[in-house]
């Protein structure tokens, strides 16, 4: 399916919050934009006006932020949660790695948190946060 012939996202539809100046997570959110061929997620920086709110609706400090947060509607999923419930939503063959959730979350979440602290000595700082090309703008907020 090309990015054209994908529906529009639906307000109710889980929106990403992820580190625009982190390399890790810019090519995971175009990693989203490439393979949910359904539209089904919108994504919005944390740097951002509207990431930067969501962020600090659910109590978090967009200037420090510890993890990606995946929100659908008034459920806020983070850390490897939030990973697990994005392949999930991608579908076959990405939807596969929820088997990683036999692992319990107080085995995983400490191994997301290593990263997540580290992300930019291991993957790099973007210089300018990562703008997503033109032909995604409705799944930008």
């Amino acid at each position: 399916m090309s990015v054209i012939e994908r529906s529009a996202p639906d307000q109710n539809d889980p929106i990403i919050l992820f580190d625009a100046e982190c390399v890790l997570c810019s090519a995971n959110a175009q990693f989203v934009l490439r393979h949910d061929v359904a539209g089904r997620f919108r994504l919005a920086s944390m740097q951002g006006e509207t990431g930067a709110a969501i962020y600090r609706r659910f109590g978090l400090d967009p200037k420090d932020p510890s993890s990606m947060l995946v929100v659908e509607g008034e459920r806020m999923r983070r850390d490897s949660d939030a990973v697990l419930s994005i392949y999930e939503g991608l579908g076959l063959p990405w939807r596969l790695l929820a088997i990683m959730r036999i692992v319990p979350a107080f085995l995983r979440d400490p191994v997301y948190r290593l990263v997540a602290r580290n992300r930019y000595r291991l993957f790099g700082r973007r210089a300018v946060c990562w703008v997503a090309p033109p032909e995604y703008k409705d799944r930008i907020l």
